[in-house]
């Protein structure tokens, strides 16, 4: 391994900057989660000490300096829909198989897989979780009652009941909301200016000095890290399979997430971050966060990039905010317990407001090509919920991949006038077919998916008349299955009984090797296709039977 390619060393803490950021985002992280815990529909703890979790475990194991592992938005709603279908232990559970499937990813090399989430995927899946938490939350900023299963039903049965909003409620959470919206502006000059925590502070303040609870007001209540146990929930086995079926999509949507807060701001600082011990952070920090009932942890991009601009240059950043948090958590559990709920949800509201925005998808949508996605996936967690949309939006990611990789589109090349080079005719007209030698170039690696039909295509290609050879470039394709070896020897056998020669060109050596441990040994290997070429124009192919 070259020194450039070793995940970078954690830097030397700078005192000044390291404390200040570390301050910044524990201001940050104390009122998200305390949000997030009300998406996920559990008591603040259990966010807290997903936090706490996430940043005491970090520093040891990731690779980038501004990462911060915590609750998440996306988390806390997959969180909050296992709850509704298997109960707070099932979720628990579910955090804990995650943090062992990235252990097991990371061990066997498997960070390629959130490759797999397609981005327009991604902004769907993205927008409509941003839409249905805020939905959620419109019936504790209004005092409005509402019931329904998912997003659309929500929101007209919170419609329909507007009349009987309560006045002090939807007051409190309109007033909150819109002065978020106002400190949010002024945080772009002024950036010690917290919109959350400025907020919970006033609202902690009127609950102070006015019996907010008298008038109909609820509250946060007690936050307190008491009652939290040590250990694996105590289930039986089949709310641990339910769980384990779960897990794999929740870990590729964590990681993908995680994954591109920690890329985006390396590249931006010049840093090189490492899939694998991300994931390994990732494992280790889910797996404590469960046996001490916390949500699930991500690097979710708005604590990150808080991190980043606050200007923290050291991964011990991390261990600061958590002392912070931790001190917070002692001196003001009180305070915290008077937050009123329409406030908070307001804050919930206000912190992605920024994510309700269709300018991303309809900036997808005019790429053509997958974006269709991004609709299918919104939809999937609008009208299905979110756990099954993110089930949906997942699958519609593999079954892109699949459909792919399986369609064995293939180009004819020519040989460019006057050069050594082939390339496909449908592109350069102006290229040569050369006379008697049909040469195919199969666009995506072969495989058990897509050899036969590959195969297939090639026969009936090379039944044109005059073709007696076939050169088969196989540059995408880095190794060669069984199926495709097969496939292989089967066409080679076919293209004979009609009298015709089969030549591979470009073939990379995994794929020659595989060849030669096949006994494939009597169908010619060349480097390049122009010498596979010059070898089928010099061969004298003796007329055989032309039966197919």
């Amino acid at each position: 391994m070259l020194p450039t390619d070793r995940p970078a060393a954690p830097s030397r803490p700078r005192g000044g900057h390291t404390f200040l950021a570390g301050l910044a985002i524990a201001g940050l992280l104390v009122p998200e989660a305390v949000a997030y815990a009300a998406i996920a529909g559990v008591p603040p703890a259990h966010a807290l000490v997903a936090a706490l979790v996430g940043l005491l475990v970090y520093p040891f194991i990731g690779t980038s300096r501004f990462a911060t592992l915590s609750a998440t938005s996306s988390a806390a709603a997959i969180f909050a829909s296992v709850v509704a279908a298997e109960g707070t232990g099932g979720a628990f559970a579910l955090v804990g198989v995650t943090g062992g499937l990235f252990i097991v990813a990371a061990l066997a090399r498997a960070d390629f897989l959130a490759a797999f989430v397609s981005r327009p995927v991604l902004r769907g899946f993205a927008w409509a979780l941003a839409v249905t938490i805020v939905v959620k939350q419109l019936p504790g900023l209004t005092g409005v009652p509402a019931q329904g299963t998912h997003t659309p039903g929500l929101l007209w049965d919170w419609l329909g009941g507007l009349g009987n909003a309560q006045g002090l409620t939807a007051a409190l959470g309109c007033g909150a909301l819109a002065l978020w919206l106002v400190l949010q502006r002024a945080q772009a000059r002024h950036a010690w200016v917290q919109p959350s925590v400025l907020v919970l502070a006033l609202g902690i303040a009127l609950s102070a000095a006015l019996p907010l609870a008298a008038h109909g007001v609820v509250l946060v209540g007690p936050v307190t890290l008491q009652g939290l146990q040590w250990g694996w929930p105590q289930l039986d086995w089949d709310h641990w399979v339910r769980a384990a079926q779960v897990a794999p999509a929740l870990m590729m949507i964590l990681f993908a997430e995680s994954w591109g807060s920690a890329r985006s701001l390396a590249l931006q600082a010049g840093d090189r971050v490492h899939a694998r011990r991300e994931m390994l952070a990732l494992g280790a920090a889910n797996l404590g966060s469960s046996l001490l009932q916390g949500l699930p942890v991500g690097a979710g991009f708005s604590a990150s990039s808080a991190n980043y601009e606050a200007g923290g240059h050291s991964r011990w950043t991390g261990l600061v905010a958590a002392a912070a948090i931790a001190l917070a958590l002692g001196l003001a559990q009180g305070a915290l317990a008077l937050v009123p709920q329409p406030v908070l949800c307001a804050v919930v509201i206000g912190i992605l407001s920024h994510k309700l925005g269709p300018r991303p998808l309809w900036a997808t949508l005019r790429w053509n090509g997958d974006a269709w996605m991004a609709l299918a996936a919104a939809a999937g967690v609008l009208v299905l919920g979110v756990l099954f949309g993110m089930l949906l939006a997942v699958g519609l990611s593999l079954l892109l991949a699949l459909r792919r990789f399986a369609q064995p589109a293939t180009s004819e090349l020519g040989r460019l006038p006057g050069t050594h080079d082939f390339v496909a005719l449908k592109l350069h007209p102006q290229a040569q077919r050369t006379p008697g030698v049909l040469v195919l170039r199969p666009d995506e690696p072969l495989f058990f998916a897509n050899a036969e039909a590959m195969a297939h295509i090639v026969a009936t290609h090379a039944g044109a008349q005059g073709v007696r050879a076939v050169v088969l470039s196989v540059e995408s394709s880095d190794d060669m299955d069984v199926t495709t070896l097969e496939a292989l020897q089967e066409l080679q056998a076919h293209l004979a009984r009609r009298g015709l020669a089969l030549l591979l060109a470009r073939i990379k050596d995994h794929p020659r090797a595989a060849l030669q441990r096949a006994g494939l040994t009597h169908i010619p290997l060349f480097w390049s296709v122009d010498d596979a070429v010059g070898a089928a124009q010099a061969m004298a192919i003796p007329e055989q039977s032309t039966q197919p």
